[in-house]
């Protein structure tokens, strides 16, 4: 167990310093290849010597002791090649197993997105008499009018910020760099945020970071998460803060907006990610269809 330790330390560094993945992302690749490193011990099976079969083996057993599904298979077999690809460039295998893994089938869910009417509310919820309550009302006009994941909004610095360009710096997925511009109603908001609430967050210490807690620290995913589940849950909103994304998305879809434009505004690697808010729009042109002309036949034909 102990090579198999040492050799998980340098995966790590590499997936670090190599191939610059996102610290969730590793974290998430080490953890998995660590249950497969420490099954394989429990199996008496060294990792020079493990095959396809032994994988689909260990993953049969992931899936019916840990009740992962099809989504969750598919992100444990990608760790698994990850590693297996290191082991090869390390020259501790002469091939991959993990390559003759087929990933499930993918049953796409149709992300739930909420009208413009009901985010206005959302955010018209806020009370704004503490500096925290004008810090999320400029965060989450921001996460809106930009369509940001949470991680790329926890990563946000001053410095990433371009106010006469209303134009945002934002680093996604393997720390890919674009440039993402905003609305006038965030633009009013964050400057606000700047003038009013940051200064008093922040006091005497001195920050890079553009979004603060109540300490002047960085304010975290699970502090942004809270706090927008809070403001859902005051409003009998079911709403997931993911949600805004999806919602920034599909209405750039239906303004016109062209696949490969929201490709790049939301940071998608595959243009196959994007395509999915073509399936929102449709279900929301026949969930108008049914509301306002429910005695009409034929069109979802």
């Amino acid at each position: 167990m102990e090579e198999g330790r040492q050799i998980l330390i340098q995966y790590q560094g590499r997936l670090v310093a190599v191939d610059r993945l996102s610290p969730r992302t590793v974290e998430t690749y080490v953890l998995e290849n660590r249950r497969l490193v420490e099954w394989l011990e429990a199996q008496g099976l060294p990792l020079e010597q493990v095959n396809g079969q032994d994988l689909a083996g260990y993953l049969e057993k992931r899936r019916r002791e840990d009740g992962l599904d099809g989504p969750s298979i598919a992100k444990a077999i990608s760790a698994l090649r990850s590693f297996f690809r290191f082991l090869v460039d390390r020259g501790l295998r002469s091939d991959s197993p993990a390559d003759l893994l087929e990933h499930p089938r993918p049953r796409y869910r149709i992300p739930r997105v909420l009208p413009r009417e009901q985010v206005e509310g959302l955010f018209n919820a806020i009370p704004l008499d503490t500096p925290g309550g004008i810090r999320d009302r400029a965060l989450f006009e921001l996460l809106y009018s930009c369509g940001l994941r949470v991680s790329e909004a926890v990563r946000l610095n001053m410095e990433d910020v371009y106010l006469s360009e209303s134009v945002l710096r934002v680093y996604g997925k393997g720390s890919k760099e674009r440039l993402v511009p905003f609305g006038d109603e965030a633009a009013y908001w964050l400057k606000r945020y700047l003038k009013e609430a940051r200064p008093v967050l922040v006091g005497s210490r001195i920050s890079r970071s553009l979004f603060l807690n109540r300490l002047g620290k960085r304010l975290s995913r699970k502090g942004i998460w809270k706090r927008y589940a809070a403001y859902a849950r005051s409003l009998g909103v079911g709403s997931k803060l993911h949600t805004l994304r999806h919602s920034f998305a599909t209405e750039l879809l239906w303004g016109g907006a062209d696949l490969r434009s929201v490709q790049e505004l939301l940071g998608h690697a595959d243009l196959s990610t994007t395509q999915i808010y073509t399936h929102v729009d449709n279900s929301l042109l026949r969930e108008q269809h049914r509301r306002h002309l429910p005695n009409l036949r034929g069109y979802e034909e």
